[in-house]
């Protein structure tokens, strides 16, 4: 693996770019205090280090549930009967593709996964629990929690002092 560089520059430019990726080129330099073709250049360059993995619009889920429902949320617990490399990396495999599935944590001790999962209703849920847990022999146990309250959600990961990282 190749060494990549960061420094205090390219950690405003994260740190701007968790705040607001919709920004120009002009206004994002600007506010980390360089020149746009600096700007630019840099940021190209943590795009394609894989640093900036993707640029996504958060939706309000407020806004959008006088239209569509507030849906629900759980956070499930899914522990397996065989642990082994090849049923864990199996059962990840599987549920990732499920576009209910928001996240997905191989956690220990205790569960081998922890699920954060969106679904319309209660029915959606029930559908998708028999897809992905009940339909899959070596589950041997799941524990769902449905969410009443999002009290925060915050998707920025804290960045500290920049070091040394290892390149794809």
């Amino acid at each position: 693996m190749e060494q990549m560089d960061i420094d205090e520059a390219d950690l405003r430019l994260l740190e701007l770019l968790q705040t607001d990726a919709s920004r120009s080129n002009q206004t994002l330099a600007a506010l980390a205090h360089l020149s746009p073709p600096t700007s630019l250049r840099r940021v190209k360059r943590l795009r394609q280090s894989g640093l900036i993995e993707r640029e996504v619009a958060l939706l309000s889920a407020d806004r959008l549930a006088p239209l569509l429902g507030h849906g629900l949320t759980a956070l499930v617990e899914v522990t397996l009967d065989r642990q082994g490399a090849e049923h864990l990396d199996a059962f990840e495999a599987r549920v990732v593709l499920a576009a209910e599935v928001q996240q997905c944590y191989r956690v220990s001790p205790g569960p081998d996964f922890m699920l954060v999962v969106h679904c319309t209703d209660m029915p959606a849920y029930l559908a998708l629990a028999q897809q992905l847990f009940t339909s899959d022999a070596n589950v041997r146990n799941i524990k769902a929690f449905f969410s009443l309250k999002r009290a925060k959600f915050d998707p920025r990961l804290p960045l500290g002092q920049p070091r040394a990282i290892a390149q794809k």
